[in-house]
């Protein structure tokens, strides 16, 4: 595979992870990219800018809310959400999108693409480009669009075009696929919105620093809530977006535990799951050195998740780097156990949440009542679960109109 790419071995490392596998139709825009966002991540007008939008139209800082219901029913340690759900689009996503498209703005593109799982990316870029007057275009895979159509409607009702991707297994790996593909036919004007902390550099690296704003906000909200650091934090993992911006500013706090929720699926002892980081190997897709679910013969394998934002078959190469150094730990969280987390986190406490997000909630239902009740675990809520209710009304055996 390496063969028909063209790499920069100190490119976007992260240990032995990450780098530029690209195309060589690619790696000229990777390096102008490249070198605008080192450009701009440190030009105040920018910063400016991006802050600015982040407070007054992505309803920046997201609260951080002491879930008392959860804690008092789990017993032991104090469970606080961080609520990404609460964001304008519903989603941690707008963090990113942002600054992404204020950087294409500011590289003169006219249109974006994006590749979108739950829909929540693909709404998230929809609605930037409508704020900025950007053409949009998203790819999202065709069982996705059937499990997610309320997100399809929004995407076009912000006036972007949803293209139904069929091929492979029609999922997010594949809709990552076409975009990259268009992308790599049509960059003089275009720019990639990708989603997650994936792909080559600097995507992994400029996504991570958009969404880190999650990790500055929880630190510093949870020492004026409490006056001291979490001991745990949790969210769940598919790319791995959401995680890296609730972990970053903790990674240097080697007492709080860092822990990522991958999809489980039907259970990771089946086919039919998505636990890149329990069951993975190391190999080269979609640009990027990591982790991913292959076969004997290097082949990427089908994934399955009830979650269409984590049925991803690998990681982001910085998780990758976290879970070799033992500094996050990555546990499956099956389908069942997410949808209980849906169910219970709405009856305890008033929140629908994405069921992405419930991963990491079933997770934190197993760990509070082995801590001590001084003890705090941060949960993220990295999105709202409107988009998942008939899903799982259906899952329960209850027919609903989305």
């Amino acid at each position: 595979m390496q063969n028909n790419l063209s790499d920069k071995p100190q490119a976007g490392r992260f240990g032995e992870y990450g780098g530029q596998y690209v195309p060589e139709t690619l790696m000229h825009e990777i390096e102008k990219l490249t070198e605008a966002y080192n450009h701009y991540k440190n030009d105040p007008l920018f910063k400016d800018e991006l802050t600015d939008l982040l407070h007054k139209y992505a309803n920046r800082p997201s609260l951080l809310y002491h879930a008392q219901r959860m804690s008092e029913d789990l017993g032991g340690a104090q469970i606080y959400f961080k609520r990404e759900d609460l964001n304008h689009t519903g989603s941690h996503k707008i963090n990113n999108v942002l600054g992404q498209i204020l950087l294409a703005k500011k590289m003169h593109k006219t249109r974006v693409i994006a590749e979108t799982g739950a829909g929540q990316h693909g709404v998230a870029t929809a609605t930037v480009a409508a704020l900025m007057g950007l053409e949009c275009e998203i790819f999202m895979g065709q069982v996705d669009t059937e499990r997610q159509a309320l997100n399809v409607y929004r995407m076009r009702l912000l006036g972007a075009k949803v293209h139904s991707v069929t091929t492979g297994t029609g999922t997010l790996k594949d809709a990552v696929n076409a975009a990259m593909q268009e992308w790599a036919s049509r960059t003089e004007d275009t720019h990639y919105v990708i989603g997650s902390v994936m792909g080559p550099h600097p995507f992994p690296t400029m996504v991570r620093d958009f969404q880190a704003c999650i990790s500055a906000e929880i630190k510093k909200q949870i020492i004026t809530e409490t006056g001291h650091l979490p001991d745990a934090v949790v969210a769940c993992v598919g790319g791995g977006s959401n995680a890296i911006g609730a972990f970053y500013h903790f990674i240097e706090d080697k007492h709080v535990r860092l822990i990522g929720c991958e999809a489980a699926g039907k259970g990771i002892d089946t086919t039919q799951h998505a636990a890149t980081l329990e069951r993975g190997t190391t190999s080269i897709f979609h640009g990027m050195k990591s982790i991913f679910l292959q076969n004997d013969d290097g082949q990427i394998n089908q994934v399955y998740s009830i979650s269409a934002g984590l049925d991803y078959p690998g990681i982001g190469p910085e998780h990758a780097a976290l879970a070799a150094a033992n500094r996050a730990e990555y546990v499956g969280i099956t389908d069942d156990e997410a949808v209980a987390a849906f169910e219970y986190i709405a009856r305890e406490e008033g929140i629908i949440a994405a069921i992405e997000s419930c991963h990491a909630v079933a997770y934190v239902k197993k760990l509070a009542p082995q801590m001590r009740t001084d003890q705090i675990i941060v949960c993220n809520l990295s999105g709202r679960g409107d988009k998942d209710v008939a899903a799982i009304a259906r899952y329960q055996g209850e027919e609903i109109n989305d």
